[in-house]
């Protein structure tokens, strides 16, 4: 984009104008050798140009000539001329002038044809290539060649033809017109307003006399060839225009697009958009990104659903990677652009591809699914909530729930076979075999005796016969476990493995070295050069995304990892192999079992995909029984999960007023998956006697007021929300841990320790993180010797005395009971403390000898549990003193920078190793970043590319203008006249 206030050039005319900025105009491949040369020698500061040679009379001088040997403004003139002598073509009335073919002198130029009617803007290269706004469904496929047009068309012509149209459209437009008409001027609306593109605009002002004869006198007394240079003329003093013309009138396209399939689906059952309702631009965009180019049959049916189209619940459940993603994407974008409603996608916790609605059945994270759903449904009877799994079992409980229609398909896009490899033997699972599988063949592979003690399962024999040609998946039951058969891989393994697109590995351990600040892990240096790394929780973030990015390329072949991977990445392999039918030291589960062999296959690329395994002799009858067995049953987990589950939810309803009264509170349950599956619950209790159970607890712990009784005199009593009970479920608090934290924060006030971070970190340590924490006490030790005295106090007050741990760290008995919970939290937020100091996750991690993948989501867990404690002490106003305190840290904790780049970290796409280079080159403030250059910044900073720099300045310009509003909303609030101020009478 041009800077404001300058000429704007076109790249197609580079050698017409006098050059009035410093910016440097690059030359057109129309342009002669003589004219890039001219250019180029441009390219100097030059003088401010005298005032004779910029005249308004005739600013242009001798050089109006645009790469031609003739004038463009003397042809204009005789094209004019030729035309207006025509006898065919008579003066019409402004608003039906078709200037045509403006442009029939430019060499190496498609020749371009302007039309305005009443209801469209036609721009036309050739007679193929059309740009249409208004009655046309469809953007032109060739967008490349759209653009070219476009970008040469000077701001002021599109202004003069828009300016024709709003005289022709006041006496002309017809109701019909008017209405196809709305969805195009609201994306023109800046294209038309021509005064706000101008310094200097008295000069383009037009009589406004509404008669024919004034406005035909208009065009009369100003020739085309006038108008031409009059607005070259304020063409080289307008200010660039802010917007592109080309995306504005792409805007113009897709806005009636979807005004046009907003009405069918409103007016009709039936979807006869141009794709599925769709714009058809949004079948464009899935073509270019995705490489979509048509639908599976299933797909189609599943849109066309009746249950759809009318808006109603739907399940629908097909095998892992049979499509079910895409149908979503497609339902979202219906409702977001066609019928403007908003759309909430809930994933599961370890994914980032589908929701899963067997995840119901998966403990807390399944408990909060219901009642989110279960709220919906009681709340919002216009909501259409539609569910997608691979594996599903119990649909019927499903469907009665939601209240939903089933749809279902066998249809996967690669056939999947699946082995079972007992000692050297490969059999393939078959159904109508007696055991569950047949003999299919003998592994083929030639092992020493040393080799057969290191890889008894006969690892190597099955990867060498895929990768690295193929890509490999091996599911491990345990971490260690992935990184050992990865290490055991690449000691066996031929050399030859190492030159397979050896240089492109070579750049991922520079990468892995760069986000990790100069370290890598030692045990990826050693096998990422053979194609091979590990995937589990112990990575960093930035680690496993740039793993899986390299795997997707296929600069990976195999990956090492755990049972996550399956439900959490698409990331697909040609065979799969599961080491063991454990996770962890658990058997493995049906639906467990089908999520890691869904991952064999690869759309598009493979034929076949293929899962192998692993058992051992004594597993395998285990084995058989899981082969055999059906689907585990989706169930409630409402009442496992009693205060994530049961309570929480009862507390939400009182609080959200959903459900005030006994009465009202057991109409909800009994719409619950709980509800629906009560004839599973135990006969000792009922479902009314557990909600009031749970009520009874809640009024227990100070967060609801009122009387239960099953009685009817007493089933309509109102329930309350104490402040308590608001501030817990406001801040999501687990209700384990609400009086605690009450009682920690209370007991802060009396003695809060500011000299450092430490005290507000151990009160924003998460509970939930100690029971899987096993302190190393010398390193405990060490890093309280390195407290100062002040932060040793801190140790005292929470009530882990030096005594307790100076006696663990030495071996000694201890006496004196001290709560384990405690003594781990402590232990936690020392690692935090460190973290905020150093800011560096490897070292931290080698300091208390923890996985750094660990360091890192317990720096997660804190940063979101620390916004929970700040929600609730905004609704407690004994807490006020916290706010402020809390604040920051929550910022420190989510960024984890040192503070002076917490505002660079704000802005999208700024990681701390960008946020120093900016912050080291000058970019210290939001304001620095939002009034950037981002060319400058492409020179400035190292291995920035020119997409990122904008995206950089974009986000800082959103982010400084939405603080601004921010603020001048305070500002508002502050100045407001209160309307109960007391008066005198």
């Amino acid at each position: 984009m041009d800077e404001p206030g300058l000429a704007v050039r076109r790249k197609s005319c580079p050698g017409s104008v006098r050059k009035r900025s410093r910016a440097p105009v690059q030359p057109s491949a129309s342009c002669s050798p003589v004219d890039r040369k001219r250019l180029n020698s441009a390219e100097e500061p030059l003088a401010e140009p005298s005032c004779g040679n910029d005249s308004e009379e005739d600013m242009f001088g001798d050089y109006d000539s645009f790469c031609g040997n003739d004038s463009l403004l003397a042809q204009v003139d005789d094209i004019e001329h030729k035309y207006l002598q025509d006898e065919k073509l008579a003066i019409k009335p402004p608003g039906e002038i078709i200037p045509g073919n403006l442009q029939p002198g430019l060499p190496q130029k498609k020749q371009v044809n302007f039309s305005i009617t009443e209801n469209t803007v036609v721009l036309k290269a050739d007679k193929e290539d059309a740009f249409q706004v208004g009655e046309t469904d469809a953007v032109d496929n060739n967008q490349e060649q759209t653009d070219s047009i476009l970008d040469e068309l000077p701001s002021s012509q599109l202004l003069y033809f828009e300016k024709m149209h709003e005289l022709s459209s006041v006496s002309r437009i017809s109701p019909a017109s008017e209405g196809r008409n709305k969805c195009v001027n609201t994306s023109l609306e800046k294209i038309r307003s021509t005064s706000s593109f101008y310094h200097d605009a008295e000069h383009r002002k037009r009589p406004t006399d509404s008669s024919s004869d004034s406005r035909s006198d208009l065009f009369k007394t100003e020739s085309l060839k006038d108008h031409l240079k009059s607005a070259m003329t304020g063409n080289a003093k307008a200010q660039t225009l802010q917007v592109s013309k080309t995306k504005q009138l792409q805007e113009a396209v897709l806005s009636e697009e979807i005004c046009v399939a907003r009405k069918t689906i409103e007016s009709s059952s039936v979807d006869i958009g141009p794709f599925y309702g769709l714009p058809s631009k949004v079948k464009d965009l899935f073509r270019q990104f995705r490489g979509i180019e048509m639908l599976y049959e299933w797909q189609h049916d599943c849109l066309m659903l009746e249950s759809l189209q009318q808006r109603r619940n739907l399940i629908y459940s097909l095998p892992t990677s049979g499509g079910k993603t895409l149908v979503a994407e497609i339902i979202i974008l219906q409702e977001l652009l066609c019928r403007q409603k908003d759309v909430l996608m809930i994933l599961p916790f370890v994914a980032i591809v589908q929701e899963k609605l067997h995840m119901i059945g998966e403990g807390s994270r399944g408990a909060t699914l219901e009642m989110t759903l279960a709220k919906i449904l009681y709340a919002s009877k216009n909501t259409q909530i539609v569910g997608m799994s691979a594996t599903l079992n119990n649909v019927g409980d499903l469907q009665k729930f939601l209240q939903a229609e089933y749809y279902t398909n066998n249809f996967r896009p690669v056939e999947l076979k699946e082995y079972i490899k007992i000692r050297d033997t490969i059999y393939a699972v078959d159904s109508k075999a007696e055991n569950g599988f047949t003999f299919s063949r003998l592994l083929n592979f030639k092992y020493s005796s040393n080799l057969e003690k290191a890889d008894p399962d006969h690892i190597i024999a099955l990867v060498t016969e895929v990768i690295p040609k193929y890509s490999c998946l091996i599911f491990c039951p345990t971490k260690k476990n992935c990184e050992n058969v990865a290490s055991m891989l690449c000691k066996y393994l031929k050399k030859e493995f190492r030159a397979h697109r050896e240089k492109e590995k070579q750049d991922l351990i520079k990468n892995l070295k760069y986000i990790g600040n100069g370290s890598v892990c030692p045990i990826l240096k050693q096998t990422v050069p053979f194609g091979i790394a590990y995937h589990h929780s112990g990575l960093t973030n930035d680690e496993r995304k740039i793993i899986e990015e390299a795997y997707s390329a296929g600069v990976l072949c195999l990956l090492a990892c755990t049972a996550t991977l399956a439900a959490g990445v698409n990331l697909p392999a040609r065979r799969v192999i599961l080491r063991a039918p454990y996770v962890a030291n658990d058997f493995l589960k049906k639906n467990q079992y089908k999520q890691m062999i869904g991952r064999a296959g690869r759309a598009g690329i493979d034929s076949a995909g293929e899962s192998i395994l692993i058992v051992q002799e004594k597993d395998k009858h285990l084995v058989q029984g899981l082969i055999n067995s059906p689907l585990e049953n989706c169930y409630s987990n409402l009442l496992l999960e009693l205060t994530k589950g049961m309570q929480t939810l009862l507390l939400s309803l009182v609080g959200l007023k959903i459900a005030v009264t006994y009465e009202e509170v057991n109409n909800f349950m009994c719409g619950t998956l709980l509800g629906v599956q009560k004839q599973l619950l135990s006969k000792e209790r009922s479902l009314s006697e557990i909600i009031k159970d749970g009520l009874e607890k809640l009024i227990e712990k100070g967060l609801l007021k009122g009387r239960i009784s099953e009685k009817d005199s007493h089933s309509k009593c109102t329930l309350t929300v104490t402040p308590l009970g608001k501030a817990t479920y406001k801040g999501s608090i687990d209700l384990a841990y609400c009086n605690v934290l009450y009682r920690e924060l209370k007991k802060g006030l009396e003695g809060l320790i500011l000299e450092s971070n430490l005290h507000l970190l151990y009160l924003t340590t998460p509970y939930d993180t100690t029971s899987n924490c096993s302190p190393d006490w010398l390193i405990y030790l060490r890093q309280f010797n390195q407290l100062s005295g002040a932060e040793q106090k801190v140790a005292d007050i929470v009530g882990v005395p030096e005594s307790f741990i100076t006696k663990k760290a030495s071996g000694q008995a201890i006496r004196k009971n001290v709560d384990s919970a405690v003594v781990n939290r402590l232990y936690l937020s020392f690692v935090l403390y460190t973290l905020l100091k150093e800011t560096n996750i490897w070292s931290v991690s080698e300091k208390f000898n923890m996985s750094r993948g660990y360091v890192q989501n317990l720096l997660n867990s804190a940063a979101s549990f620390a916004s929970c404690v700040l929600r609730f002490c905004e609704e407690l106003e004994e807490f006020w003193v916290y706010k402020a305190l809390l604040t920051e840290l929550t910022k420190r904790l989510t960024y984890c920078v040192k503070t002076e780049l917490i505002p660079l970290m704000e802005v999208a796409g700024v990681l701390e190793a960008r946020a120093k280079q900016l912050y080291n080159a000058g970019y210290k403030t939001l304001a620095h970043l939002a009034n950037a250059d981002p060319e400058t910044l492409v020179k400035m900073i190292d291995h920035l590319s020119r997409r990122q720099a904008k995206q950089i300045v974009s986000s800082a310009k959103m982010l400084l203008s939405e603080k601004a509003e921010a603020l001048q909303e305070e500002v508002e609030e502050l100045l407001k006249v209160p309307t109960d101020i007391p008066e005198t009478y």
